[in-house]
């Protein structure tokens, strides 16, 4: 038997799941700051619903196909966005959902992306503007608290598109000369240019990398004044980049991206679209990147008791230090030092040893392992 894990896909335990557990802690904490509620979704669907209308996606295009005794067929889901056509509705509106899990597509790994990857979604269903720059603000507070640097830009689909009717570009041809567009920074100037040239738009190439008061004349361009607008008043820079189109095609409004430069990476995209007929906006993090660059610490356990025949009392005082929201793991069949030795290995913050002399004078030794200093505290202190 070969347990060795399938390509793409990989396990997480110890300092990593620590981290990985963090770090979701403060995604989740952030999504409900902002009134968003919880969702759980199947990671099977019917192949026809996860393919949806947007079979020219690359994203779709890299399905995994599957088939069940039935021969029925199916698939595993790509993203989490397509399945809120199901659970939106009937919900009062607006309907704000978030959701930390997994999704699975069938591409080529690379650093920072798996087969199998944790995608943080939070979505408003029924939006308005102030939506759109909430969801902004708030991937911008995640990325501080995650001491990420990032750069936050974003766009708009109208105006991309009224650019497209007035230069007359081909309908058929529009799909694919966003795409070419969203390649700038990417690719050269020169290589982008001969790309939309076999498009006969490459007079595209100067109107989108004019200054920005030259996009004035458009009238889609007053949605980009005003969510410039609501996100300076929460206190947040957002930079226009006008051949930001993102890859997914059904966006109709305001796209963003938080672009990370130290591993030349999107950690976190978003925008607006229909569900069925009702306008939505959401944001996307892309978990495993954010592992790699997040700053931040894993929580390691508070207390490592060690009981030295003391187990009635060791237990009882484990279970009043957890009354009172502490970690607390209890070790009662190992040596002093054997005990000590799988505290330095775990990372444990503090042990303390209970003995029958604790237990008499009420008094416990208190060891700090960071430090390494002790300290004889009362069981009313260590509570306190």
């Amino acid at each position: 038997m070969d347990t060795n894990t399938v390509k793409g896909f990989r396990d997480f335990i110890g300092d990593e799941a620590r981290k990985r557990s963090k770090i979701k802690k403060i995604i989740v904490s952030a999504f409900e700051s902002f009134g968003f509620d919880p969702a759980e979704t199947p990671a099977v669907e019917m192949e026809d619903f996860v393919r949806g209308d947007n079979q020219n996606d690359e994203a779709v295009r890299d399905i995994f196909s599957l088939e069940d005794r039935g021969k029925r067929k199916l698939a595993l889901r790509y993203e989490l966005t397509f399945q809120l056509k199901r659970i939106a509705q009937n919900q009062k509106l607006p309907y704000k959902r978030y959701q930390l899990d997994s999704v699975f597509r069938d591409e080529p790994i690379r650093k920072g992306r798996l087969r199998q990857f944790i995608q943080c979604d939070a979505d408003v269903i029924g939006s308005s503007a102030n939506d759109e720059a909430e969801c902004m603000v708030m991937g911008a507070r995640i990325f501080n608290a995650l001491g990420i640097k990032t750069k936050l830009y974003f766009n708009n689909r109208k105006l991309i598109n009224e650019i497209l009717e007035t230069e007359n570009i081909k309908e058929m041809d529009r799909e694919q000369v966003i795409r070419e567009l969203d390649k700038l920074g990417k690719l050269t100037k020169k290589e982008v240019a001969d790309n939309l040239k076999k498009l006969n738009a490459e007079r595209l190439l100067k109107i989108f990398t004019q200054e920005e008061k030259g996009f004035e004349k458009y009238g889609s361009y007053k949605e980009i004044k005003e969510l410039k607008k609501l996100c300076k008043e929460y206190g947040t820079e957002i930079t226009f980049r006008p051949t930001l189109a993102r890859g997914l095609s059904y966006y109709n409004g305001t796209i963003f991206e938080f672009w990370a430069e130290e591993l030349s990476v999107s950690l976190c995209g978003g925008g607006s679209y229909l569900i069925g007929s009702t306008q939505s906006t959401g944001i996307s993090l892309g978990f495993e990147p954010i592992f790699l660059l997040a700053k931040t610490k894993p929580d390691y356990i508070d207390y490592l008791l060690i009981s030295l025949d003391q187990n009635k009392k060791t237990i009882q005082l484990a279970d009043s230090l957890r009354g009172v929201g502490n970690s607390v793991q209890v070790l009662l069949d190992k040596t002093l030092k054997k005990a000590m030795e799988y505290a330095n290995v775990k990372k444990v913050k503090k042990v303390i040893v209970i003995g029958a002399n604790e237990v008499k004078a009420k008094k416990y030794k208190v060891k700090d392992m960071v430090s390494g200093k002790e300290k004889e505290m009362s069981e009313k202190e260590l509570l306190n």
